[in-house]
């Protein structure tokens, strides 16, 4: 039986994760379907890539495939139309039981490593208030094993799907596992039985769980906008310096208009903020831009407190540098 979770309206960006364990001995043939299957799926509006993740130690040769349409609607064509089916057709024979597949409506793109567990609910329908109170229950306990990196929950649409689908990662398959193996989860997986049927869990590679944003506003997130600006004015500004002071003095000893040599410095300083700088300064303030749990005002302030003072320290070298 095919089982679908998702999260937002048809319109929204929209991925889907699908197991089949492959028969023994039926590797090559499943590859050599996949592949074919692959050509297939570019022809299709609003796909934008999929991905093969071959079975790990002790997934029961168990494959997933990733695939990532621009909207919910897109994919949706795909997985109804004709030719999948055909193609499912042909599959069937290579396959143990029939596949398995999740529905994500939602993320956005993200290049950091991470692998990532996607676990399908079938959930009472009485106890779905029930089983939202006992999730925040379980990414609180998440919070505190190393390597965890964010989780998001997708709840059921209407015509789509019946299943909620909860992604989580951690930044390495092992800190993963000792999650999943854990005393602590294995406690609460016995209170959560009271509030859905069954659950399935599929471990996906590293470049799909880029794909979500997470919670925003924490390490799994965006930090809020007025960090960012702070943070980027604090690199910004000895940028446009130092490069008023070389290239900018430079270009003007050559006579080069005064509207071409804005535009070069801005390349450069655009290019200084992006490659060097930016990394730079967002590593040194990640506990502050990003902190992985909830903070008490005293440590925002703190954190400003600190760049306040940088800039006062900025200010301070250049005063004297540039002092005529």
């Amino acid at each position: 039986m095919n089982r679908t979770a998702s999260r937002n309206a048809r319109g929204a960006t929209a991925t889907v994760v699908t197991s089949q364990k492959v028969r023994p001995g039926f590797d090559d043939e499943y590859q050599s379907w996949q592949e074919k299957t692959n050509r297939v799926v570019q022809r299709f509006d609003g796909f934008e890539g999929t991905e093969l993740y071959p079975p790990g130690a002790g997934d029961e040769n168990e494959w997933v495939v990733v695939f990532r349409f621009s909207h919910l609607d897109q994919l949706t064509a795909w997985l109804d139309s004709t030719t999948r089916r055909e193609l499912l057709d042909e599959e069937r024979p290579l396959l143990e039981e029939e596949p398995t597949q999740e529905v994500l409506a939602g993320g956005a793109p993200a290049e950091e490593a991470a692998v990532t567990a996607v676990i399908s609910h079938e959930v009472l329908p009485e106890r779905q208030e029930d089983f939202e109170r006992w999730q925040e229950k379980v990414l609180e306990a998440q919070r505190e094993f190393p390597g965890f990196m964010g989780s998001e929950m997708f709840r059921p649409v209407q015509g789509v799907q019946d299943n909620w689908v909860v992604a989580f990662r951690f930044d390495t398959r092992e800190h993963l596992d000792a999650w999943l193996r854990s005393g602590r989860r294995e406690k609460l997986l016995e209170e959560g039985r009271n509030y859905f049927a069954s659950f399935d869990v599929r471990k996906v590679g590293s470049a799909f769980s880029g794909w979500f944003r997470f919670e925003e506003g924490t390490k799994e997130g965006i930090p809020p906008n007025w960090k960012q600006a702070m943070t980027v004015v604090l690199a910004l500004y000895p940028t446009v310096m130092v490069l008023n002071l070389t290239v900018g003095f430079e270009l003007g000893k050559f006579g080069v208009p005064d509207f071409f040599g804005l535009f070069i410095s801005n390349v450069c300083s655009v290019a200084i903020l992006t490659w060097l700088l930016m990394p730079v300064v967002t590593r040194a303030f990640d506990r502050w831009l990003a902190p992985s749990g909830p903070r008490s005002l005293r440590f925002h302030m703190a954190g400003v407190a600190v760049v306040l003072l940088c800039y006062g320290l900025l200010l301070v070298l250049f005063g004297l540098t540039t002092h005529d």
